[in-house]
């Protein structure tokens, strides 16, 4: 059985399993620990189908363990036949605790005000929410599915670009390398543009804020005025020196918009082939991934 306490102990070994260091892992555990209390109270209020003390006997104590329990899981994201070798759990119950903890994670982060937006309403919206903005970069990111058995299915989620069948978002971010939008989960034959349309990511935004993209977004210049996009090669000739300098300076901007991607997903429950079953539930983990993408950096 993981030996939780020793884990806790050593900041690496610690930050190697979870993503956070000690000082950070602490800080969360008080706001995960007003969630489980708060579950605790919604619980009481249910009519008990046993007395106290009756059911299984916990293997999950503490809240310390469950906090790392389900962080363990979001950044190594194994099988749940692993989670219940190192946790002394049934595959089910191991199943079942990720479930409940994902829900508890994600409340505790939005207390922390460390969750991403997922729709802007409006420029004022923007502003109260993000006033240090000076700048955004806006990217597409992809993560693998299985293939689906349905045969339009595999037509809608394969994605001509990374050559299998995903499911892709859109992620909004400022110069500090923080999510501040993250888009719901799309199928992966969307192109970016489109979706882009369809979420309204850029309406909502102020004409004084820089907004990054690549060329994945070409035709956005023309609708508005504060895109910055590289200059796209002319069919059959070359770029100019000044416009390849031109260019190297736009990616040295929207590098930072990457940057931020491979941060979200050191959380492998954000990267890796999607294995769960559960509609939306992809969604939800990318969405906690950015907000503990998001809190680290608060924190660190």
């Amino acid at each position: 059985m993981l030996d939780i306490n020793r884990v806790l102990k050593e900041d690496r070994l610690l930050r190697a399993l979870t993503g956070l260091n000690r000082k950070a892992f602490d800080e969360l555990l008080e706001a995960f620990c007003v969630q489980l209390e708060l579950e605790a109270i919604a619980n009481s209020q249910k009519p008990r189908l046993r007395t106290l003390g009756g059911g299984r006997k916990a293997r999950l104590l503490q809240a310390k363990d469950k906090l790392f329990f389900i962080l363990f899981y979001f950044k190594c994201y194994h099988t749940f036949d692993v989670a219940g070798v190192l946790f002394d759990l049934h595959r089910s119950r191991a199943h079942h605790w990720m479930l409940r903890l994902q829900t508890l994670l994600e409340s505790a982060l939005g207390k922390k005000m460390a969750l991403p937006e997922r729709k802007l309403q409006s420029i004022e919206e923007f502003i109260s929410r993000f006033p240090s903005a000076k700048e955004v970069m806006i990217d597409g990111t992809e993560r693998p599915i299985q293939r689906p058995k349905d045969h339009q299915k595999q037509k809608n989620h394969y994605s001509g670009k990374k050559k299998c069948h995903t499911r892709k978002h859109l992620i909004m971010t400022d110069s500090d390398k923080r999510v501040l939008v993250l888009s719901k989960a799309r199928e992966g034959k969307v192109h970016d543009k489109r979706q882009l349309d369809e979420e309204k990511l850029v309406d909502f935004v102020p004409d004084e804020v820089k907004i990054h993209v690549d060329l994945g977004f070409q035709g956005l210049q023309k609708e508005f005025v504060n895109i910055k996009i590289p200059t796209k090669k002319p069919k059959g000739k070359e770029l100019t020196e000044e416009q390849k300098h031109f260019n190297r300076e736009k990616s040295s901007d929207r590098v930072k918009c990457e940057h931020t991607i491979s941060g979200v997903k050191r959380y492998n429950a954000a990267r890796g082939l999607y294995r769960n079953h559960i509609k939306d539930l992809d969604d939800r983990f990318m969405f906690t991934a950015a907000g503990l993408w998001n809190f680290y950096l608060m924190a660190a």
